[in-house]
């Protein structure tokens, strides 16, 4: 005899509660700003954001980024649909140097680089516990 569920919904809550069906993860996207030193401002989309600025740094964002050596966030918005974002992306993109600046500006005063330690090694700190063993000396083993 086979079990039919009177409603999906109850079908679906035991699938999850049994652990055979997950909810999808949420999909984000990003309008991201990188500048140059030489004052050159790129505006970019992408669903990995981290991953876009560190191909950027690498020389591999593309011709314009590479010539310009801009590889520096200083924004970012984030947005649920992909949509959304190429319009933000769009709009941004239309607008003049000074509205872009001012952009930047009311949420990254100093355009610190907030993407500065994405890539590097991190670095892992063990503290000590009370009632935890001692560490090991030279020689103890």
């Amino acid at each position: 005899m086979s079990f039919i569920p009177n409603r999906v919904e109850d079908s679906v809550r035991n699938l999850l509660f049994a652990g055979t069906l997950t909810m999808p993860e949420e999909k984000l996207y990003y309008v991201y700003i990188l500048p140059s030193r030489s004052r050159a401002i790129y505006i970019g989309i992408t669903g990995f954001l981290m991953a876009r600025v560190l191909r950027h740094r690498a020389g591999e964002g593309g011709g314009f980024t590479r010539k310009y050596r801009i590889h520096r966030l200083v924004y970012y918005e984030v947005f649920h649909s992909v949509a959304a974002a190429i319009a933000r992306e769009t709009e941004i993109k239309k607008w003049r140097r000074e509205k872009k600046v001012a952009l930047i500006v009311k949420k990254n005063p100093t355009w610190e680089d907030l993407a500065a330690e994405w890539g590097r090694p991190a670095v892992m700190r063990v503290q000590d516990k009370a009632g935890s063993s001692p560490p090991l000396r030279a020689g103890s083993e």
